[in-house]
């Protein structure tokens, strides 16, 4: 008699639009992993191919409740992101599945990304590039651009990347402004912000004080929409707001008042609530707008380390039982 064959554990990606995920496939593979590419983000398509599936690898396919509950044999959704805001958490864990992230892996490059489109709203490049010909050599945009060491800074989330945008950006600055309701109120925690030239505060004094202010958070039911009417009412007149964290954080109404107000100088966006927008989007193509297409995590080595950290999760939780970087807790 011979022993029946040991299944594979299934690995299956959904969507890879813009990323090559041979080198997640390759250590999957090497690992024992039966792998899939399904090359979409429709749930019942997700679902059709995914049935048997121990590991979910999403690029930026929804994975709602609907997804979870039809696929029995989950144990994994790994991400690709830091964000986690396109899949249901509570029904994973009411399952028992891990959802994973990748924390760390773009620091630097997000900081870096939002510290470049600070300075090209504060210096008005988009005005500058265009009028950077013969015709309109001698144009000045009004009004002028400011002094940055005569304004505040202020940084709304003081995890990695809003500390690295700190230690980037705040020598620029006259003051900076920090609020994070998350961090520890320790002495730690002081000394690591004082050595960053950072003043913890409230939000209420970092939005009323902030003459460029910086969005750091995630996309929570909390934070949805938390950038209104009455938040940017607070904000200096003349400001800058800067968001390359989740587009779903600020009400797009709202701001376009703002700047038609004239309360906001100008907006710095890597992220929009829709994405890609529709022509007719109200921020896409508007004077005072610096856009960049959600492209702040992207460069030579994460375009490698965020498909190698959402396999290596994969693999160490079906090895372990525990992922490297959970979002979750499982009892």
């Amino acid at each position: 008699m011979t022993d029946a064959p040991t299944r594979r554990p299934v690995a299956v990606y959904t969507d890879v639009d813009d990323t090559d995920p041979a080198p997640g496939i390759a250590l999957l593979e090497a690992n024992g992993f039966e792998v899939r590419v399904l090359g979409t983000r429709d749930p019942e398509a997700i679902i059709a191919g995914a049935r048997d599936a121990d590991v979910l690898l999403p690029g930026y396919a929804a994975i709602g409740r609907d997804v979870i509950e039809a696929l029995p044999q989950l144990r994994v959704i790994a991400l690709m992101s830091m964000g986690f805001d396109y899949v249901d958490v509570d029904a994973a864990t009411e399952h028992g599945v891990w959802v994973t992230n990748v924390p760390g892996a773009a620091t630097e490059e997000v900081a870096t990304h939002a510290l470049a489109l600070m300075l090209a709203s504060a210096r008005q490049l988009r005005f500058y590039t265009a009028s950077a010909t013969p015709e309109r050599w001698n144009d000045r945009a009004v009004p002028a651009p400011p002094r940055l060491s005569e304004l505040t800074l202020g940084i709304v989330g003081l995890g990695r990347i809003g500390r690295e945008f700190a230690r980037f950006a705040g020598p620029l600055f006259g003051r900076v402004l920090g609020y994070d309701p998350m961090l520890p109120d320790t002495a730690s925690t002081a000394a690591d912000l004082g050595a960053l030239g950072i003043e913890r505060t409230s939000l209420e004094e970092v939005r009323r004080s902030s003459h460029a202010l910086s969005l750091h958070v995630p996309l929570t039911p909390e934070t949805e929409r938390m950038v209104d009417a009455a938040f940017l009412d607070d904000m200096p007149a003349g400001s800058l707001l800067l968001n390359v964290s989740r587009g779903g954080l600020i009400d797009n109404a709202a701001l376009v008042a703002a700047l038609d107000s004239g309360r906001l100088a100008g907006a710095a966006l890597d992220v929009l609530d829709e994405e890609p927008p529709s022509p007719q989007h109200p921020l896409v193509g508007r004077d005072g707008v610096v856009l960049t297409p959600h492209i702040a995590y992207f460069s030579r080595r994460t375009e490698i380390e965020y498909v190698r950290i959402q396999a290596q999760n994969a693999v160490t939780a079906l090895a372990t039982g525990t992922p490297d970087s959970p979002v979750n807790r499982l009892s």
